[in-house]
């Protein structure tokens, strides 16, 4: 396809990193010479699209891939882990990320058709076909980076389009929900604020419920429906991700880390840390190293 053709010179061109802010302040672009090992993240709210590679991300026991055919998308902060599984020195692998503006979204709201699709449960991620008029005001956007002068007035109104043709898409229910303050996945939005500022702490599901005002089951159906894991599952990769940052930072001793981000028993700790990253932390963090990961990134979305 010819636009994915000039997408993919496009990033390759502007993307001097691994990861690579633009003047474009919704826009980061991704590029990666080889395939990675899977490293976790805080997925935020954005529109992820290939133009060359392949991608693996994992939420819960959720696998998603996409590649030039697709997008991903994702309405709220998830625990995911990623790793780039098709890319080469000759064909690396070009990405860009595109971040999704609930009030943009909410001021759009107002000149769309009503749907009826509120209340029902929706997953916080997922993957949909890149269809052209999609990637058209995608690739008008990544054009602006030849044309900085253009970006302030120009930008926004490919950004529009692009909301625009995804609220249009299979992904459409998603989208609003993001905007409307009072739709399920907000109040489910605001319990995983809540587990995010406060993972090192215990809490009951009736407090969650709470925070989000629910139901206590309408609650633990919604979280686990956009999350794909219970409460308590999420709050484990929340710390346990927090606690590979820390470790490879070389922030403290394994034992220091694991009581720092809620563990009362360092066993338990390094046996839960073994159980998801493959190996206990120690040995871990070297495993990262010699991979040439570097610390900063497991801070990063997809």
């Amino acid at each position: 396809m010819e636009m994915l053709n000039e997408l993919r010179d496009l990033i390759e061109r502007h993307c001097d990193a691994p990861r690579w802010p633009t003047a474009i302040p919704s826009v980061t672009l991704m590029r990666a010479n080889a395939p990675t090992v899977p490293v976790g993240s805080l997925h935020q709210p954005s529109l992820c699209i290939v133009a060359q590679g392949r991608k693996r991300v994992m939420l819960g026991e959720k696998r998603f891939e996409y590649d030039s055919a697709k997008y991903l998308i994702g309405s709220v902060d998830l625990p995911i882990s990623a790793e780039v599984c098709e890319a080469s020195e000759q064909t690396p692998y070009l990405a860009m990320r595109i971040g999704l503006d609930p009030a943009t979204l909410a001021a759009m709201l107002l000149d769309m058709p009503e749907s009826a699709d509120e209340g029902k449960p929706l997953a916080g991620l997922a993957v949909s076909p890149l269809t052209a008029d999609l990637l058209d005001p995608v690739l008008r956007l990544v054009r602006l980076l030849d044309r900085p002068r253009d970006i302030a007035i120009l930008a926004p109104l490919a950004e529009r389009e692009i909301l625009y043709r995804l609220m249009l898409g299979p992904q459409g229910a998603m989208l609003r929900q993001i905007a409307l303050r009072d739709s399920r996945l907000s109040q489910i939005n605001r319990a995983i604020k809540w587990i995010k500022e406060n993972y090192e702490r215990p809490f009951r599901i009736e407090t969650l419920a709470a925070v989000a005002n629910m139901s206590p089951s309408s609650f633990h159906r919604h979280f686990k429906a956009v999350t794909a894991m219970s409460p308590l599952q999420f709050q484990k990769l929340i710390r346990l991700q927090e606690a590979r940052r820390r470790v490879l930072a070389q922030q403290d001793d394994a034992a220091s880390v694991g009581f720092a981000v809620g563990y009362e028993s360092p066993s338990q700790f390094s046996r839960e840390y073994s159980r998801l990253f493959g190996a206990p932390p120690g040995r871990d963090a070297a495993r990262l190293r010699a991979a040439a990961v570097d610390s900063a990134e497991l801070t990063q979305a997809v």
